[in-house]
């Protein structure tokens, strides 16, 4: 377990061990590049090096067919974080399992590839979804969308033959489908599902400015995606009424929903990451950090301990603020049509520091 001093100097754009920058896709590139040369010394490293170079390309904007990320929660840094705690996954798991059991280089290859795009979803096609203003609006079909991406894209890799279970697997990470509709032959392609639905929560849940993320940018995009305000045969249901609702309400999810899935549905996968750290878990102390901490804002309601204004990744400087300002229109556009009775909006952010 980190020391309470190394908890403290966390530094915002990195890691639970504070040693890598998850916002830089090179440094995680090369982590993931150490981790990997040790499980499989033997193994290529090609396929994964090119995926970071397209990832990058993509998510910056400079792929043709694509705009950049414009989401300020699901960003560069998110999918980069995640695609390391699954790679820190896959060591732990086998090197913890019996042989056969074992993922193998190219199945882990899969896996950490799958992770990298795993919110494609959330990117604007430049032709086909000329009529979406931001990728948030994509939110309650983002998985799909990722599933639908990947199966066209593992071919540049030479994974091709992968390409079924990547667009299964995939779904480990959202809420779209029932996942035991997923027919999966080989249980190690449900573990690797299980490890890619793990690394997903663990990222976010325990970076160092979940709280801050949650009521500044994942409550936008909830907005924007149908999700905080949902229009349904004609009724209105509010199920966050603004960015503090939500975090109060998170205390829940993670209590009932993410806790479940991680201890259930995932198999207590996220134990294979103590195989690295000697027993103890890095992601699991801060989740429960952040947790305790959010426990103490809510009972105490001083909302304004939360000061932090991380920088946020994204291939526009100022996508943060458009998706703030996209939400606040919806939301006064939902009152102006007696949807909803608008006690606040989300507020421009301060612009954002490291």
């Amino acid at each position: 377990m980190p020391a309470n001093d190394a908890i403290q100097e966390r530094r915002s754009e990195y890691d639970v061990t504070n040693t890598v920058d998850v916002s830089n896709p090179s440094a995680v590139r090369n982590a993931v590049m150490d981790l990997f040369s040790d499980l499989y010394p033997h193994a290529a490293f090609d396929s994964l090096w090119l995926a970071f170079h397209d990832f990058e390309r993509l998510f910056m904007g400079a792929d043709p067919e694509y705009h950049g990320v414009d989401t300020a929660y699901h960003d560069i840094q998110h999918s980069l974080d995640m695609t390391l705690a699954m790679a820190r996954l896959i060591v732990g798991h086998d090197r913890g399992v019996e042989p056969k059991d074992r993922l193998g280089a190219e199945r882990a290859t899969l896996g950490l590839v799958t992770s990298l795009f795993h919110d494609a979803g959330y990117l604007r096609h430049r032709e086909k979804d000329r009529d979406q203003r931001n990728g948030a609006y994509f939110t309650l079909r983002h998985v799909s969308r990722s599933s639908r991406f990947l199966g066209d894209y593992l071919s540049r890799v030479g994974l091709e033959s992968w390409s079924d279970v990547a667009q299964q697997i995939v779904h480990f990470t959202g809420y779209e489908i029932d996942l035991e509709r997923l027919e999966l032959d080989d249980p190690r392609d449900s573990a690797v599902g299980h490890l890619l639905g793990t690394a997903d929560l663990m990222a976010q849940m325990a970076d160092r400015c979940y709280l801050e993320k949650c009521r500044d940018r994942l409550f936008p995009e909830f907005v924007l995606g149908g999700i905080a305000i949902e229009d349904h045969a004609g009724e209105t249901l509010v199920r966050y009424r603004s960015g503090k609702d939500l975090l109060i309400k998170t205390l829940d999810f993670y209590q009932n929903s993410a806790r479940y899935r991680l201890e259930k549905t995932f198999g207590r996968a996220y134990r294979y990451i103590e195989v690295l750290y000697r027993g103890d878990n890095p992601y699991v102390t801060f989740i429960q950090k952040n947790m305790s901490y959010l426990s103490k804002l809510v009972a105490g309601n001083d909302w304004d301990r939360l000061r932090r204004r991380p920088a946020c990744f994204t291939a526009e400087p100022d996508a943060e603020t458009r998706i703030v300002r996209l939400a606040v229109q919806h939301l006064k556009q939902l009152a102006r049509q007696n949807k909803i009775r608008l006690r606040g909006a989300p507020q421009a952010p301060v612009p954002a520091t490291t």
